[in-house]
């Protein structure tokens, strides 16, 4: 989904990061907790990246493949890494104003929840430049380079394997707020269901309640719904706790489910049939890449074109991935065709956040 936290991430399974990476925890209290990631020895501080972090890295793999990125970057520039990490919400703001005293070329940020800091931040300090991830402020600043997804193109493609895959003709979505942003992990699945099975039904439920990003009981129960109505393959749109709802419920059915943002299927092994991939390591070195090339603010969108957005399926390794996919050769190679159709713009997919 669009970056969620660890109250609601949508990310459960690991993957392998290069072990040059070192990166530090840090709630800011003090300079000296900062340590470079990578690159060290005689990088240039002028070329420096610091990528800060809304939780803990641990074993999640979308702020994994953001460290990735920056260190990445930093080393083709001539700079080092530096990851601040934050444990709580004071942490993030104490961890941006720690990154920009260290005026490094650039400031990563990773989520929504930096919006109003590096508001304050970057009207505060013209000359510093921002790269903001996965969202964007409300008001542009030409010192933020924000880089979005378009999550959307590959949940069509992912529904495109359900409308392969269903023996029902019947798919569906476990949700967990009816919003134009998370629609768009919902509505393009039954789209691409229609694409390639145009007898095919689609059906989503909503979590909602107090806690909709946490809830797998209540995920667990709309799962066994939709199973209730005979569909057979589900699209899990829940965060990380609300889709390992899905993932059991789908299991104790018998039916398959479809994951987000990382690769989910070691959490539910012969369970997951895919999962909709967002490359934060791509949208964050080419972002870095596009301010030192002088083009630095505005929005910048990452989609199956840019190599932003995929699915596990479409990866290389597929074949250990754990993901049900791996034993459709013939689904992956139709589903290739679609995707190169929408990079070229023969098929468009419409945005559930933009529709009106």
């Amino acid at each position: 989904m669009y970056r969620i936290t660890a109250r609601h991430r949508l990310a459960v399974a690991a993957v392998v990061v290069g072990t040059a990476l070192a990166a530090t925890a840090c709630n800011a209290s003090a300079d000296k907790d900062k340590t470079p990631a990578a690159g060290g020895g005689g990088a240039d501080p002028a070329k420096n990246i610091v990528l800060v972090t809304p939780e803990p890295i641990g074993v999640n793999d979308f702020l994994k493949l953001a460290a990735t990125g920056a260190q990445n970057a930093a080393k083709k520039q001539g700079g080092a890494a530096t990851v601040l990490e934050s444990k709580d919400t004071s942490a993030i703001q104490q961890n941006v104003e720690a990154a920009v005293r260290q005026k490094p070329s650039v400031v990563v940020a990773v989520g929504f929840e930096f919006s109003d800091v590096l508001a304050q931040q970057a009207e505060a300090n013209p000359k510093q430049q921002f790269l903001f991830v996965d969202s964007c402020t409300a008001k542009p600043y030409p010192n933020i380079t924000c880089a979005t997804f378009r999550e959307h193109e590959g949940t069509f493609l992912a529904g495109a394997e359900a409308g392969l895959l269903t023996k029902t003709a019947k798919v569906g979505a476990v949700v967990a707020l009816d919003s134009p942003q998370i629609r768009r992990f919902s509505d393009p699945f039954g789209a691409g269901a229609k694409q390639t099975n145009p007898a095919s039904a689609f059906t989503q439920l909503f979590v909602g309640g107090q806690k909709p990003f946490n809830d797998p009981a209540r995920a667990g129960e709309q799962t066994a719904s939709l199973k209730a109505k005979d569909v057979d393959q589900i699209m899990g749109a829940a965060s990380a706790a609300g889709n390992l709802g899905v993932f059991n419920a789908a299991k104790a059915a018998g039916v398959q489910a479809f994951g987000v943002d990382v690769n989910q299927c070691s959490a539910a092994p012969g369970t997951v049939v895919d999962n909709v991939i967002k490359r934060t390591d791509i949208a964050v070195e080419k972002g870095i890449e596009q301010i030192a090339a002088g083009k630095a603010g505005g929005v910048t969108s990452y989609g199956l074109k840019e190599g932003g957005i995929t699915l596990t399926g479409l990866e290389t390794g597929v074949e250990t991935s754990q993901c049900l996919i791996a034993q459709h050769p013939d689904v992956i190679k139709t589903v290739l065709g679609l995707r190169d159709q929408i990079v070229s713009g023969g098929i468009t997919v419409a945005d559930p956040a933009t529709a009106k």
